[in-house]
């Protein structure tokens, strides 16, 4: 079983947690955490980029000169793709991108995700995160302590207005609840802080 340090808000070491190998102990499927990851970011597109095509575009309904004898092309309407403030050919329109995954190759990828920050020394596990006001200061000062003054993710076990707020301002940093947990976001964070609680609730879900 894996084993990392606990620290506290202040930085200090306060013990070890043996962590699941179900969940924080398997080899990374860098195959699948990819699949996650497209399958995530396909699902954030809104689908909403749309272009007017000929028969949508103001304008154009008589034809601009007769078929024979000018000299010029053959032209049915000012409105045709090949003019200028003519409608665009094969252009966007609005379209659904999401599609799903398998559950076992989710959960995979979940695993693979977590595994990853255990074994790249990038987890942390946090003995408390409580706060008695909304201070981003009191946020930005733990970040400090652990030493994740880059990009960080902080997990909690359940929503905590007070912290959630208190770190919303800072920059390259979010919360999460075990609930809302995706793979891009482990991946995409330098540091992944864990309250202690969340982590049961992860190996609850996971194992």
């Amino acid at each position: 079983m894996p084993k990392v340090t606990v620290f506290d808000m202040a930085g200090k070491n306060v013990g070890e947690i043996e962590l699941s190998d179900a969940v924080f102990g398997t080899e990374p499927n860098k195959s699948v955490m990819h699949d996650a990851v497209v399958n995530y970011l396909a699902n954030q597109r809104q689908g909403t980029q749309s272009t007017k095509t000929r028969t949508e575009v103001a304008g154009g309904g008589r034809k601009p000169w007769r078929q024979k004898g000018t000299g010029h092309a053959r032209q049915g309407s000012i409105r045709a793709p090949q003019w200028r403030h003519g409608g665009i050919a094969l252009g966007p329109k609005p379209r659904d991108y999401s599609y799903t995954l398998n559950k076992k190759v989710k959960r995979l990828a979940m695993k693979s995700a977590l595994s990853s920050k255990v074994l790249a020394g990038e987890m942390v596990v946090l003995d408390a995160l409580k706060l008695d006001a909304i201070k981003t200061k009191s946020v930005v000062a733990m970040l400090g302590a652990l030493g994740a003054d880059r990009k960080a993710l902080i997990v909690l076990p359940e929503i905590d207005n007070t912290v959630i707020r208190s770190a919303k301002n800072i920059p390259g940093v979010k919360t999460a609840v075990v609930g809302t947990l995706n793979v891009y976001d482990i991946l995409n964070y330098d540091k992944f802080i864990v309250v202690k609680d969340a982590v049961a609730k992860i190996e609850e879900v996971y194992a």
